[in-house]
């Protein structure tokens, strides 16, 4: 499990199959019933707790959740204090609201967001680290565009069947965040971003920018 502080008030949470084990829960468990009532979201929080310094006592929960290609599973907790909700005469603590998204295993084109520059050069060093992994067999058309300040790699015509699809998978959701909506995001980038690197833009950046 992996915890990372985003802002003062929100947390990325990186789930594998070994947490889930863990926890005795899967995704299917996650995805369709209360997370409240989950053992797995009581130890993440504690751990966030522990870790990073999130702490959720009297505070309402936003979780945003979905499952990725290689069977991650992605949680973005944001927390809103009592002060945010003078107007409701509820229970505050811990009120959760969840919106779950699901990806398409098959999809062949993917789209991931990274914060800036810096982020996009250390998973490209990350990824040249691996060395079982070749970033040619998995695509061959690799671009990177800026759109309102936020770098964008489209991952296009993935070859699926490739064995060591999930280093990529594993590797890339340590550094950008998943666009689910890929196929309507791309013709946005594509008509109102500007392009950084057209084509081998993996490639290019482990050439240029890695260590």
């Amino acid at each position: 499990m992996k915890i990372e502080k985003l802002t003062e008030n929100k947390i990325r949470v990186i789930i594998n199959d070994e947490d889930l084990e863990q926890n005795h829960t899967d995704l299917h468990t996650i995805m369709t019933k209360s997370l409240e009532n989950q053992g797995l979201f009581l130890n993440i929080l504690s751990k966030a707790e522990k870790e990073v310094g999130f702490y959720t006592e009297n505070c309402k929960l936003l979780i945003e959740a979905f499952s990725t290609p290689d069977d991650m599973f992605v949680f973005t907790i944001t927390k809103y204090s009592e002060n945010d909700f003078k107007d409701t005469l509820l229970n505050p603590a811990r009120k959760l609201t969840v919106k779950r998204k699901s990806v398409n295993i098959s999809n062949s084109d993917s789209i991931y967001e990274f914060s800036d520059f810096e982020e996009f050069c250390k998973f490209c060093n990350c990824i040249n680290n691996k060395k079982q992994f070749d970033i040619n067999k998995l695509s061959k058309h690799i671009s990177l565009y800026l759109y309102n300040n936020t770098y964008y790699l489209i991952v296009a015509n993935i070859n699926i069947n490739y064995k060591n699809i999930k280093i990529f998978y594993n590797t890339i959701s340590e550094f950008g965040k998943f666009v689910s909506n890929s196929s309507t995001f791309k013709t946005k980038l594509i008509e109102h971003g500007n392009i950084i690197i057209k084509k081998n833009a993996v490639s290019i950046g482990i050439k240029y920018f890695s260590n």
